[in-house]
């Protein structure tokens, strides 16, 4: 039998996934977007950009902008009643209404 995978993105087939038309690179603005302190966001994982991606599990969850480190901004969650810090670039947030 084959050795099943690993990974970090494994069983993310569904979760990842584009639609045809929106398929290739982000638009640059969507890149280049800055977050103030204290901002709610919502964690949607870019599929084409690995680098900067949280954790699968996060995907669809709601924070607020904790800090900034490095090109990456910290967004503080509530997971199962504890307070994490998740680090993710800034294509991967989305604003919160």
């Amino acid at each position: 039998m084959v050795k099943a995978s690993k990974g970090l993105r494994r069983r993310s087939r569904y979760i990842l996934r584009k639609s045809p038309r929106s398929r290739g690179n982000p638009p640059i603005a969507r890149v280049l977007r800055k977050f103030e302190l204290g901002e709610r966001v919502s964690i949607r994982i870019e599929p084409s950009e690995r680098s900067g991606a949280p954790h699968l599990r996060f995907q669809g969850r709601t924070g607020v902008i904790a800090g900034k480190q490095g090109r990456s901004y910290q967004v503080r969650i509530f997971d199962g009643g504890k307070e994490k810090i998740i680090l993710s670039n800034a294509v991967h947030l989305l604003k919160a209404e």
